[in-house]
């Protein structure tokens, strides 16, 4: 995770303004001749206010995005396909502080693009993708319409959140998958310019999958990361989600361990709630493991294409470790915090 530095607001609302225009003018061009362009997004913002035994605070959490306090943007994300016979293309495009800080803004677009890639389906149980994909690494995802819970876990928050490179995927079965990719380093998705990259590979089996991520850990490179991600519906209306993973970095010795599980009850056709639990712990050699306990509890409320999601959540690091701050700045190992957000979705 990484702290990011907001510039050039004009210039990258002017580019967005400009690349909306004509993705919506190519839409709409492309619907009236029946070819096959699709257009989707979504946008979302948020409320949120932290909470300790002194009052009101304003720590945020050491994970990724929502950790604004009052009222704050998440992102605007607008996708565009275009798919011809065999082959095709996506550009994925992100705008504000969530989609900047999962781009680390650093593309030729200051942190708008988020994914774009062209993709060739050489058969019909094989496809080969080029460009900037987002990661198969972890249970969450950066675009919060297709998360449950609208804050993420440390698991996903320390992992890559994407990648430049090719990757070939393989349906070996109708329920078992593998994908293999060769990359740039992580945190390096525009130029590899020490001339190292980074292996990947996905096997699914039944909706279960085990992913893993190799690269040499220098530069600051995220090194080896083994993950499993999947679930299983306990009922027709209740889902248990699983995540756990290990980390390595060789280069510097450090990493992290955790899993967690995502029970999830759908009450209603508009309404569900479900809890993260989350065991998490940033390890370095030398030092003892910095173990955090988060929960997070959330509802989600459906109307059409609009999703309400409130949230509590609770962070606990171990008692030796006080990473936040309480509304007076004295150090405290624990966070509650209420978030309220809104995601359109088209």
């Amino acid at each position: 995770m990484k702290t990011i530095i907001y510039t050039n607001f004009g210039k990258k609302l002017l580019y967005l303004t400009i690349l909306f225009v004509g993705v919506i003018g190519l839409a709409q061009e492309e619907e009236e001749t029946s070819s096959p362009f699709s257009l989707s997004g979504s946008i979302d913002t948020y409320y949120r206010t932290t909470f300790n035994d002194a009052g009101l605070a304003t720590t945020a959490t050491p994970t990724s995005f929502a950790n604004q306090t009052g009222f704050a943007l998440g992102m605007a994300n607008l996708i565009g396909a275009y798919e011809k016979g065999d082959t095709g293309v996506v550009v994925d495009l992100v705008f504000g502080p969530r989609g900047t800080e999962a781009t680390f803004e650093n593309d030729v677009l200051n942190g708008i693009i988020n994914q774009a890639y062209a993709y060739w389906n050489v058969s019909e149980n094989t496809t080969l993708t080029i460009g900037r994909f987002n990661t198969w690494v972890g249970y969450e995802v950066i675009a919060p319409a297709a998360n449950f819970n609208y804050s993420v876990s440390y698991l996903f928050s320390n992992g890559p959140f994407s990648h430049m490179g090719v990757k070939a995927d393989f349906a070996l079965s109708d329920d078992v998958s593998l994908m293999v990719a060769v990359t740039n380093p992580w945190d390096t998705n525009d130029i590899s310019a020490t001339g190292e990259y980074a292996l990947g590979t996905q096997l699914g089996v039944h909706g279960q999958y085990l992913n893993l991520y190799y690269d040499s850990g220098s530069n600051g490179g995220l090194g080896f990361e083994i993950d499993y991600t999947g679930g299983v519906d306990l009922t027709q209306d209740f889902f248990l989600g699983i995540n756990a993973a290990y980390n390595k970095n060789s280069e510097t010795d450090s990493g992290f361990y955790g899993a967690a599980i995502y029970p999830q009850l759908k009450t209603s056709d508009d309404f569900a709630i479900g809890l993260r639990g989350e065991y998490f712990a940033f390890t370095q050699d030398g030092f003892d493991d910095v173990p955090v306990l988060g929960l997070t509890l959330t509802g989600s409320y459906t109307k059409e294409n609009l999703i309400i999601k409130p949230e509590i959540r609770l962070d606990s690091f171990g008692d030796d470790n006080e990473p936040f701050s309480d509304s007076d700045g004295a150090p405290t190992n624990s966070l509650s915090s209420f978030l309220i957000a809104a995601i359109y979705s088209f």
